[in-house]
């Protein structure tokens, strides 16, 4: 990785509930809230988007582990944002605390831990049989 990213370091995304993060199996819509899914998706994202300035052209971040809570429901139409902040930078791993909130307040916390790998090595582990 290039220097510069610090602990303290943070990202952010903006999103709005639509239908489609309800949460919902084979298609079939369980209640209409934001699902914990899309939640794990918008703390990987917010995540990535810290480590993406940092990374060399020949690597790759990939998730390593996600620990997740989803403290409370968000319904269609509301907003939400994501705050992903740098707590830990190792060697071939940065861990991040992510925050949820809507107008109400926090919805979700948790970590999210990615690995930093070379792409060469990716693709070798993908095409190994």
């Amino acid at each position: 990785m290039k220097s510069g990213l610090q602990v303290g370091d943070t990202a952010i995304i903006k999103a709005e509930v639509t239908s489609d993060m309800f949460a919902q199996f084979e298609g079939e819509i369980v209640h209409p809230a934001y699902s914990t899914v899309t939640m794990v998706y918008h703390m990987e994202w917010a995540s990535r988007k810290l480590i993406l300035p940092y990374l060399t052209p020949k690597e790759e971040g990939m998730g390593a582990s996600v620990q997740v809570k989803h403290l409370a429901p968000s319904g269609q139409g509301e907003q939400l944002e994501i705050t992903a902040t740098v707590t830990e930078i190792r060697q071939h791993s940065i861990l991040s605390k992510v925050i949820v909130t809507n107008e109400r307040g926090t919805i979700g916390e948790g970590y999210v831990k990615q690995a930093i790998l070379l792409k060469e090595y990716i693709s070798k582990q993908l095409t190994a049989k």
